[in-house]
Order: C-alpha cells, then sequence, then structure tokens
C-alpha cells in the first residue's frame, strides 16, 4: 500500500468472468471501501468484497506465498468447484 501512496485502506478483491476455469479472482489497493462492501481486517489489514464477487468468496482464505518460485496471492476457496493449475481462476 505504502508503494501506491495509499496511506490507510485496503486490498479489494473481487471476481470476474473469464479465466479457463470460468472466473478468475481480481485485486487492487482502494483508499476506502464501496458502499455495499464487505469489510473484513485481520492483522491490521482490510479486505474489500463487493456483494457480486461475496457469493463466489465466502469463506475463502487469502494467504501470501513468499517462495521464490510461487510469490503471490493463494485463494483457499470452498466454493470452487475446479480450479486451474495456475490457481488464478476457478468454477463454481
Amino acid at each position: 500500500m505504502a508503494k501506491q501512496g495509499i496511506a490507510d485502506g485496503g486490498l479489494r478483491v473481487g471476481v470476474k468472468g473469464g479465466g479457463c476455469s470460468g472466473l478468475s479472482y481480481v485485486f487492487g489497493w482502494e483508499k476506502v471501501p464501496r458502499l455495499g462492501d464487505e469489510v473484513f481486517e485481520s492483522h491490521g489489514a482490510k479486505i474489500f468484497v463487493d456483494r457480486k464477487s461475496y457469493m463466489f468468496l465466502k469463506g475463502t482464505t487469502l494467504d501470501y506465498d513468499t517462495a521464490l518460485l510461487t510469490r503471490g496471492f493463494v485463494f483457499n476457496n470452498p466454493n470452487a468447484k475446479a480450479s486451474c493449475g495456475c490457481g488464478s481462476s476457478f468454477g463454481a
């Protein structure tokens, strides 16, 4: 967040159509939640999720892998009926 010039805010996590399994995860830094967002806070970090995406993400845990070859966000989504090998898309 500091690199984006956002002193306070959170990570917006959502879902959009596309990807090899039907739905793709999207995310980006935002200063404030939008009207109607679900807002979660853990370990001092805030997560913003819009209502439509929340239907597909409810119960999902988000982690960050620090391994050299697989560095990045890791979604553990109990709603995913299928997922691609790279973990960036899923089917529900």
